[in-house]
């Protein structure tokens, strides 16, 4: 089983920063694309940005310039640096990852819990 565990979501003021951290742990053979999605309510689930194994990185027109995403390969990890927030970045942030097991080898797709952000003054 894999368990992904988001961390660093908070209260922050207009034009603030965050870093958000998801770990991934578990029988973990393989990851291949980790990345950062978005839910505000009422509003579907929208990708913010995402990373390839090699460090191919996409983002969000709404987030280019003012988010970062990045790995740390060795423990697993993925963040998301945010700066220059807005109040419509406020949503629940999911860390999402390609993962392929010991028990599988398969790539399957796995969520976080979902961190709140949220942007206020």
């Amino acid at each position: 089983q894999v368990q992904l565990v988001e961390s660093g979501g908070g209260l922050v003021q207009p034009g603030g920063s965050l870093r958000l951290s998801c770990a991934a742990s578990g029988t973990i053979f393989s990851i291949n694309a980790m990345g950062w999605y978005r839910q505000a309510p009422g509003k579907r689930r929208e990708l913010v940005a995402g990373i390839t194994s090699g460090g191919g990185t996409n983002y969000a027109d709404s987030v280019k310039g003012r988010c970062a995403i990045s790995r740390d390969n060795a423990k697993n990890t993925v963040y998301l640096q945010m700066n220059s927030l807005k109040p419509e970045d406020t949503a629940v942030y999911y860390c999402h990852a390609q993962v392929a097991t010991y028990d599988s080898y398969r790539f399957n797709d796995y969520w976080g819990q979902g961190t709140q952000v949220t942007v206020s003054s």
